[in-house]
């Protein structure tokens, strides 16, 4: 494997080239046996999120090692994330006040971030390019191709099909839905989790329990562990973690280190603070979200931590993060103001995807409690040319469970070898 650093300089604000810069850092993964041989063109990838850096490779594995042999793979560590200028509670107060770390996040969403990859594929000399979005990283390919298709030569999409327009509630309601029905598979598969789960969350009201990094652990907060839930093997995780979570005390039963550990992991944001800033943003046009998520959440009292046997929640962003993260308590009232929002600008230009020309294919899974698959195949019907792989054999993380077979089903899709 060859690898290589790149660092670029661009604008803060793209409709403002002259103004303010940032850094942005990508790296170059390169096969040696394969970069030898033959010139390979690049494949961007583009990270699920929002704050997500790209994943650092050790060797080539999965979809990693099917790409390998086609392409130089460009791992692109999203504006405000990794090695680019970061965004957290560290270095926003730089920007000021509350309202100008806003006015400053305003500018962290895929609009800007597709901008960032067109000079960044300019800078590095290449034609239309290759890109491999998953999840968050497939909302963005839909604004590539939106803006800017011109650099683009086929792009590949799992689990990532955003809805084009309507309000982030629609969004909450679907994926509400889907996340009660896969509570409802794991508890089938591991019926005496129920009564672990509801016991935890008991314990929890009852007896304060902290996490390593010292705040008390909620039952709202514990219910986040439904992150398990969004993988096809990784559920069985969560069954591992209920079976180590009591140990004998001398003041009665508490929660073992072994869980407050790993539920710390969980829930905290201190690796990623732009997930829970931006996560809502990643549905605005032309309004406000207004913390949907927690609007919804009205319709649906299982989830409260309160019902009789709460259900575990899945990716879900709430105003109370930011009083309960220590990472997030500083920036609360900075993402009052982004949920206020009313005058987010286009994601989307639903007439250039009616129109598209760039060679398009997506894997869509059936259950997938992050990504809606009735919404996904709404999206998929109003971009041109696109083709569908539907799955029921993956979740969300699909590209973790067999990521080579998935990348090469794709790209043999778009290049006319069928799905």
């Amino acid at each position: 494997m060859n690898v290589t650093d790149h660092w670029f300089t661009v604008p803060l604000d793209h409709a403002v080239p002259d103004g303010e810069t940032i850094t942005v850092f990508a790296r170059e993964y390169v096969d040696a046996e394969f970069a030898e041989a033959r010139e390979l063109p690049w494949l961007l990838y583009l990270q699920g999120g929002p704050g997500g850096k790209g994943s650092r490779l050790l060797q080539f594995g999965g979809w990693t090692k099917a790409a390998a042999k086609h392409f130089r793979i460009l791992m692109l560590d999203q504006r405000g994330t990794g090695l680019s200028t970061p965004a957290d509670r560290q270095t926003l107060p730089l920007r000021g006040d509350a309202p100008a770390q806003a006015e400053y996040l305003t500018h962290f969403r895929a609009d800007s971030i597709v901008a960032d990859a067109e000079l960044i594929r300019q800078a590095l000399g290449s034609g239309p390019w290759s890109t491999y979005g998953q999840s968050y990283g497939g909302f963005c390919t839909l604004t590539y191709l939106s803006f800017a298709p011109e650099g683009l030569r086929e792009c590949l999409i799992t689990g990532g099909l955003a809805p084009l327009t309507g309000p982030a509630d629609r969004v909450y309601e679907a994926t509400f839905r889907r996340v009660a029905a896969r509570n409802a598979e794991y508890f089938q598969r591991y019926p005496e989790d129920r009564e672990t789960t509801t016991r935890i969350a008991r314990h929890l009201s009852e007896v304060p329990e902290f996490l390593p990094s010292g705040e008390r652990l909620s039952v709202r907060r514990f219910q986040m562990a439904g992150s398990y839930l969004g993988g096809n093997t990784r559920i069985d995780g969560l069954h591992y973690l209920l079976r180590e979570a009591f140990v004998p005390a001398p003041d009665g039963e508490r929660l073992s280190d072994t869980f407050l550990e790993t539920v710390h992991g969980l829930v905290s944001r201190a690796a990623n603070p732009l997930y829970a800033l931006m996560h809502e943003s990643i549905y605005g046009q032309g309004e406000a979200t207004n913390w949907a998520a927690e609007r919804v959440l009205e319709s649906f009292p299982e989830f409260e931590p309160t019902a009789p046997e709460p259900l575990y929640t899945g990716e879900m962003v709430y105003p109370w993060y930011f009083e309960e993260d220590p990472a997030l308590l500083p920036l609360r009232e900075t993402a009052e103001l982004l949920a206020s929002k009313s005058d987010w600008g286009p994601l989307y230009d639903t007439a250039q995807l009616a129109r598209n020309t760039v060679p398009v294919a997506a894997a869509v899974y059936t259950d997938d409690i992050y990504v809606d698959r009735d919404l996904s195949l709404e999206t998929a019907a109003s971009v041109k040319g696109l083709q569908v792989w539907e799955s029921a054999d993956f979740h969300h993380d699909g590209i973790a469970d067999d990521g080579e077979a998935i990348l090469n089903r794709l790209l043999g899709m778009v290049r006319g070898g069928g799905g």
